[in-house]
């Protein structure tokens, strides 16, 4: 009988390449974040896919950019400190790159650094041809000796398998570390809150800079007259100016419930019950580079 394998595997890459998006498809559920924004993700989450032979618990980590504020610093160091404690490593590009830039020649540093088992991945290969591809693929491993190389569109559910094979393959035999049930090791209020700040991202499109960042302040279960339970939830979007404040409310409320109904179907689809939302805008000036709040985000 074939072994039992398990282990970590650190998926990094510049802002924006579609490291949440991977870790979803990989997944299967929603577990991080996705927005087309850059610094989406601010915390290393654990995706957990469960096999016949295997258990893989990826860690989606923050993008890889130059830190303006303490909270970017803290992104950034997730990010790396994530590496070391890795199994293997997905190192995600975009398939449309010329040459190996600043942030993802950073990368390849700490790779070397590390020396881990490493497979590169080429997101978005639906925006080039062929040559171009071979070509950033034969340029890539003239720099490191990755175990894999695999070019994929990180949307697409046939490639969802490809990767998850070629990733058992590098994994030693263990244990399985978490319940075989479990998709993500975020507690529910964490998942709430990444729930609500993604629809913000979505619904707001560039009106308001990155500066927000969600808290739930009250949860909990009850059981209505028809006996179905309801998760009462309360939770405060925290904006950096006044005139974010009224963006994020919009006209007569309109924004902030375009973004709590978003919020709701999709935590209702993700928590198999129903979901009774109530949230708040508060501006909260500093928070960017307040340790109190940003130590939330750093990897544990």
């Amino acid at each position: 009988m074939e072994e039992f394998k398990s282990g970590f595997v650190a998926l990094i890459g510049r802002t924006n390449v579609g490291k949440s998006t991977l870790v979803n498809l990989l997944v299967g559920e929603k577990v991080a974040a996705i927005a087309n924004k850059v610094q989406t993700t601010r915390t290393a989450i654990r995706g957990i896919v469960n096999r016949p032979q295997s258990q893989i618990i990826f860690v989606d980590t923050p993008g890889i950019h130059k830190p303006k504020h303490k909270l970017n610093e803290t992104m950034v160091e997730t990010s790396f400190s994530a590496m070391p404690d890795a199994d293997l490593i997905l190192f995600l590009i975009e398939a449309d790159s010329k040459e190996i830039g600043r942030g993802d020649r950073r990368i390849l540093e700490k790779i070397k650094e590390t020396k881990k088992k490493t497979i590169l991945i080429i997101n978005k290969i639906d925006l080039v041809k062929r040559e171009k591809l071979l070509e950033l693929i034969d340029l890539y491993r003239q720099e490191y000796d990755f175990v894999s190389v695999i070019p994929l569109s990180a949307n697409q559910e046939k490639y969802r398998e490809i990767v998850l094979t070629e990733i058992e393959k590098h994994l030693k035999t263990g244990p399985a570390y978490y319940d075989t049930e479990e998709y993500t090791d975020q507690t529910l209020r964490q998942l709430v809150e990444e729930t609500i700040r993604e629809k913000a991202l979505r619904i707001l499109q560039d009106e308001v800079p990155h500066g927000i960042f969600v808290e739930v302040e009250k949860m909990k279960t009850r059981t209505n007259k028809q006996g179905e339970e309801i998760y009462d939830i309360e939770a405060v979007i925290y904006c950096l100016r006044e005139s974010h404040k009224g963006i994020i409310i919009g006209k007569n409320g309109e924004m902030l419930k375009r973004i709590g109904r978003a919020a709701r179907i999709d935590m209702e689809q993700n928590f198999g019950t129903k979901v009774n939302l109530k949230t708040w805008v508060k501006v909260k000036e500093d928070w960017l580079d307040n340790p109190s709040i940003v130590n939330r985000f750093k990897y544990q």
